[in-house]
């Protein structure tokens, strides 16, 4: 069976999501497809790197060097991000901007590898949209109040409140989608590439994968947690 977790070096080459194989919960039939086993090698790969993270940072010299000073420059550039972006407030969600940044960058670059990309699964973007839904709607309970957030539907006239509601309906799905459609149309023009001119493609579709996977791939992980920034810094603040 072909379980399409490799873009290439398949002899039925597609970008459809597959099962791997089934087992049954509790009566029910439950599938482990290409996207589970993709997230696995990516969350894999990243607790390698945190790992040895962890080792250099424990052995940490007064002058980085080598991979202390990779880490360093991660952590140094993702505190940056969020600093200027959030400000004061950024200082209790920089964790959580470095975690979803480095999972989506990481997830969007396995194409790289010839993996299917975790995030070419609306299964796995819409996720990551609805976190981030839950806390700028908790953020806003908490700051503004529930006077405050009525309020804020009802800007600037109590008509308008079906249509700020289905603002904030829209974060997460606008969220999730556009990483989404990004990363898949990638991912088809690959599969596409391969399919077609198999016979061809050997070593320029590199150039090919180095736009979809890393330049494209982190584009939208920066855009993502922008957007996450800004819905966040909106939902703290209080107006007058």
């Amino acid at each position: 069976m072909n379980t399409g977790i490799m873009l290439s070096g398949a002899d039925n080459i597609d970008f459809m999501i597959h099962g791997v194989f089934s087992y049954s919960f509790f009566g029910h039939e439950v599938w482990i497809t290409t996207s589970h086993i993709c997230i696995l090698i990516v969350l894999i790969t990243i607790c390698t790197f945190m790992y040895l993270a962890g080792r250099a940072m424990k052995n940490a010299k007064e002058v980085p060097t080598g991979f202390q000073n990779v880490v360093e420059l991660i952590v140094e550039k993702l505190d940056g991000m969020v600093d200027s972006t959030m400000g004061a407030n950024g200082k209790n969600f920089k964790n959580y901007i470095g975690t979803i940044f480095i999972f989506i960058l990481f997830s969007n670059i396995s194409g790289l590898l010839g993996l299917r990309p975790p995030t070419a699964d609306y299964g796995v973007t819409l996720p990551l949209g609805l976190i981030t839904f839950t806390l700028v709607f908790i953020n806003k309970l908490r700051y503004q109040k529930v006077s405050g957030f009525i309020k804020g539907l009802c800007d600037p006239w109590p008509i308008w409140a079906p249509i700020n509601i289905i603002g904030d309906i829209a974060v997460p799905i606008s969220l999730s989608l556009r990483l989404f459609a990004n990363v898949l149309s990638g991912t088809v023009m690959m599969a596409l590439i391969y399919g077609l001119l198999s016979k061809i493609a050997i070593i320029w579709p590199a150039a090919l994968h180095v736009y979809f996977d890393l330049f494209s791939g982190a584009i939208q992980t920066y855009v993502f947690c922008m957007l996450t920034m800004t819905y966040l810094s909106d939902a703290m603040t209080v107006s007058e």
